[in-house]
């Protein structure tokens, strides 16, 4: 290609491109898809006209100034309604009333309203003149004697209404109690009840208190709105009362409808996992009852397992619902949601660890009701066992409760679980000098716990030599025990006739403090036995 070839191809690109740049500077910018901003002009509550705004001068502040002028002439009589006109100037239109400026009239605001400056502001002067007449007249001393009647009767008519009310409602309660609610039954399928007859009850009545107190509410509304309409200074109220009052109601509706899906899932998810419920109640119920055996799978741990597993039912309901509870997602509940996990983890630790070792003692068998045991103090028949504590009934009628926390990290001692089958041996001690034979003191020890009434038959009683002390030989008497409750009452009388017999043979109990032989033994004489103001017995014949 020639120099002159390349010369001609740049300047009809330059061109080109200049005139694209150039059409493109020429087309008009697109107007802007904006709304103007206005602002009512409320004199009493009522709306005159309304007004736009600029970006420094925005329609609010511009409508509340103008507010102010209206309420200023308006509570001055002096100044009457007809000395409001309009002053044409060249760029706008002035709306006054004597000399008093009411408002400025421009091209933009006449534009708004599609109507020339000067007619937008003679049709404002004229709503000014009509709206001021009725506020001084509404604050007139006639006016404001027929509103104060009105309001007494109105007050009259809402006592009246509430009374008439409140009996019909009463007579309708009666009427529902006597031939609705006999004839609710209970809902179930076959041997289930899903839904009791109280519970549809409850439900009534409560439907009819809700239906009450709306009743009531819209009485209450219509009154306060009907008062609030007769007094100049709350006329602007009353227009928003039936808005206070629903509002709220709309809200509500409008979420209810928007989530009736999630409810109706909700409702389904609820009444399934209830029925769930109670079949597995149903048949732990039977494991525990004997009618369902199951193997190596003990009575005593059927509600149990049951609160288990109703814990894991709920918890995987709670799971699948979470997601179509209404607002579950907004942050407001997961705020709420997370602190009050927070508050249960820091205030609960001690009830939690109660209750797992509620459930490892259910499991481990430690004791059931009905035992006498011991647990590191306490001793006593175990009457409850809960989740977190156990109820324990000592022998002077005490009730002792023991946090299952420190049961399971201490020792337990079970008088009752091996007595059943193989029986229980109570045992105690005494220290006898050297010089009295052995085999003296066995027979003793031996006839001691044959006069014991009350004590089992296996095993037979037997005497163990426990230790050879310094001063004493330590024997040990070993009884069978005939009622696990009863250990204190054969304890005393095993100890009596120990005393007893070794007094009877003169056979002398060493004391712990021993430092030599006394001139002579330290028994009782049998004549000294009942030395006053103890008595004999008396011989039943």
């Amino acid at each position: 290609m020639s120099r002159a070839a390349c010369r001609a191809l740049l300047c009809l690109l330059l061109i080109a491109g200049f005139g694209v740049r150039i059409e493109a500077q020429t087309q008009p910018p697109p107007a802007p898809d904006t709304e103007v901003e206005t602002a009512p002009v409320t004199l009493d509550g009522v709306e005159l006209f309304r007004v736009r705004g600029v970006t420094s001068f925005p329609a609010e502040t511009r409508a509340q100034q103008i507010e102010e002028r209206i309420h200023a002439v308006a509570a001055d009589r002096s100044i009457p309604t007809s000395a409001i006109r309009v002053d044409a100037h060249g760029s706008n239109e002035k709306v006054v009333a004597g000399d008093h400026l009411l408002m400025i009239v421009f091209d933009a605001d006449g534009a708004l309203e599609d109507v020339s400056r000067g007619d937008l502001a003679i049709v404002m002067a004229r709503r000014l003149q009509q709206a001021i007449d009725e506020y001084r007249h509404a604050r007139g001393p006639a006016a404001l004697s027929r509103s104060a009647a009105l309001t007494a009767g109105a007050l009259l008519g809402l006592i009246a209404a509430v009374a008439a009310l409140v009996w019909i409602f009463r007579r309708l309660e009666v009427l529902l109690r006597s031939r609705v609610q006999a004839r609710v039954h209970s809902v179930g399928i076959q041997s289930f009840e899903v839904v009791r007859a109280d519970q549809i009850r409850k439900a009534l009545e409560s439907i009819f208190f809700g239906v009450r107190a709306l009743v009531m509410l819209a009485i209450l509304v219509v009154f306060v709105g009907y008062v609030l309409t007769l007094w100049p200074w709350t006329r602007g109220l009353s227009r928003n009362v039936a808005g206070f009052a629903l509002a709220p109601l709309e809200t509500l509706g409008g979420g209810l409808v928007a989530n009736i899906p999630r409810l109706v899932f909700l409702a389904v998810l609820f009444v399934f996992v209830r029925l769930i419920l109670r079949l597995i109640r149903l048949f732990f119920e039977s494991v525990g009852s004997g009618a369902v055996r199951l193997p190596r799978f003990e009575r005593d741990w059927a509600m149990a397992t049951y609160n288990i597993v109703r814990v894991a039912v709920v918890a995987c309901a709670l799971i699948v619902a979470y997601p179509y509870i209404p607002g579950s997602q907004s942050e407001a509940f997961k705020g709420i949601s997370i602190f009050v996990g927070i508050v249960f983890s820091l205030g609960s630790s001690s009830a939690i660890s109660n209750v797992i070792a509620g459930y490892m003692l259910i499991y481990r068998r430690a004791f059931k009701v009905g035992d006498r045991v011991k647990i590191g103090d306490a001793v006593g028949e175990v009457i409850e066992t809960r989740t977190q504590v156990t109820h324990l009934r000592s022998v002077k009628n005490e009730e002792i409760i023991i946090p299952n926390s420190e049961i399971l990290s201490g020792q337990v001692l079970n008088y009752s679980s091996l007595a059943r089958d193989r029986g229980l041996i109570l045992y105690t001690e005494v220290g006898i000098n050297y010089s009295t034979p052995w085999r003296q003191v066995e027979a003793l020890l031996l006839a001691a716990a044959a006069r014991t009434p009350d004590l089992g038959t296996t095993p037979a009683p037997f005497v163990l030599l426990k230790r050879l002390g310094d001063f004493a030989v330590t024997y040990e008497l070993n009884v069978p025990c005939g009622d696990v409750m009863a250990i204190a009452r054969t304890y005393t009388a095993l100890h009596k006739n120990v005393l007893d017999v070794f007094n009877e043979h003169e056979v002398q109990i060493m004391v712990p403090a021993y430092e030599g032989d006394p001139p002579e033994p330290k028994i009782v004489l049998p004549k000294d036995w009942y030395a006053a103001p103890a008595a004999p017995p008396v011989e039943r014949v």
